[in-house]
């Protein structure tokens, strides 16, 4: 990397390098845009960034694979119709010029093996992160912090890029190790860093890649968190955070009526995996990972019958997900834990395998999926830094 970036951008001295993780769901499947609870955890697979810096007021990007695009320091207003990585630094600048740090300027050429589109990352949080921290380490001393890092990759996301990203992604990229987020106060949630270390425990963290079909799932996921909402509304309420759940149950069959099933059963697979996103921080904290694996299970389970998004209606016959469960509970023989993993409908499933399973698991499942099918990965306990 600094043989492409001296390329690149000859006679340059001052370099750095940075890196940021991906991040991988643990709990709480479709419940941050309710306002709920989730724990997720920042994984091995990162984004890193070879650094230049100058004064010419001007950033300048290299990402392996992609053209070089450039970022002028002097102009920092949103650009109407541009949606690139372009739009995602020029609004990172902006926030930290807001924040008083003044920027003159870096040369950057990044990798990644973030793997896009795979529920391991949203990857533009991880590339939102690297250059956060790249910017807060070298003109800022590393004041901002993690937290902060992680609302001024959302800000740049939702207000330059022109998507209203939720926080949870940048802020497990931006603060490392398994984190969870209460997000009933969605401007500051709360965040707990939990101290467990996977490998100490025996196991592995797999992520599959059933190697479905991305495309045209929009309407997938906007109708879950549609019916949702239809739910709150019921009670003259914006997020089901907000419902009280013995109301819930006490009018469930006038909201059946006037609703749908569907949203009801939506509904009640929020209410049960709010409260298993604390059940299982609490089983890691307390070293009680039985407890922690039987939650990760029963959350699969609400995902596949009351969730509904293991695979799309739209397109019935393809059950790459479900197939991969039961694949993984075949192999695992009622050790560890497997389930869909992040967004659902197409895509990975993630299991938690005992180390001594981890060979046939990942076997099948290649075998099954295609080769390297299986990523093993286990949780990085810091995110957004310099490597020195």
């Amino acid at each position: 990397m600094f043989r492409l970036l001296s390329l690149l951008y000859p006679n340059r001295n001052d370099i750095h390098v940075y890196s940021a993780p991906g991040r991988t769901e643990i709990g709480g499947n479709h419940t941050d845009h309710q306002h709920g609870c989730v724990i997720a955890g920042a994984v091995d697979l990162d984004v890193i960034g070879v650094a230049a810096f100058h004064d010419e007021n001007i950033i300048r990007i290299k990402s392996e694979g992609y053209d070089e695009f450039a970022v002028s320091l002097d102009d920092l207003d949103v650009h109407i119709g541009e949606k690139g990585s372009s739009e995602i630094v020029r609004g990172i600048a902006a926030r930290f010029k807001d924040l008083g740090v003044e920027i003159s300027g870096f040369d950057m050429y990044t990798t990644s093996n973030v793997l896009g589109g795979s529920g391991i990352s949203s990857s533009s949080a991880a590339f939102e992160t690297l250059i956060a921290t790249a910017i807060d380490s070298y003109y800022n001393n590393n004041q901002i912090g993690a937290v902060e890092i992680a609302k001024i990759g959302q800000y740049a996301e939702n207000f330059y890029f022109g998507k209203k990203s939720r926080l949870m992604d940048q802020m497990v990229c931006s603060v490392g190790g398994f984190v969870f987020l209460d997000f009933q106060n969605i401007q500051n949630p709360s965040i707990q860093k939990i101290d467990f270390d996977l490998s100490k425990a025996g196991y592995a963290l797999i992520i599959t890649d059933t190697k479905g079909d991305h495309s045209d799932l929009t309407d997938d996921y906007v109708a879950v968190r549609t019916e949702m909402d239809e739910v709150a509304e019921y009670f003259g309420k914006k997020v089901l955070r907000e419902v009280d759940e013995n109301q819930f149950w006490n009018n469930l069959p006038d909201i059946k009526k006037k609703i749908s099933d569907r949203a009801v059963l939506r509904a009640i697979h929020f209410f049960g995996d709010n409260y298993r996103a604390k059940a299982e921080t609490e089983a890691l904290k307390n070293n009680r990972f039985e407890d922690f694996l039987t939650l990760v299970n029963e959350s699969g389970d609400s995902s596949m019958n009351y969730l509904q998004n293991l695979y799309s209606c739209r397109k019935p016959t393809e059950q790459g997900i479900p197939l991969a469960i039961m694949a993984g509970k075949r192999i695992l023989k009622g050790n560890g834990a497997v389930r869909v993993h992040g967004g659902g409908f197409a895509g990975t499933v993630q299991a938690f395998v005992p180390n001594d399973f981890v060979n046939a698991y990942r076997s099948e499942m290649d075998r099954i999926f295609g080769q390297n099918s299986c990523y093993i990965m286990t949780i990085r306990p810091f995110g957004g830094i310099e490597i020195k």
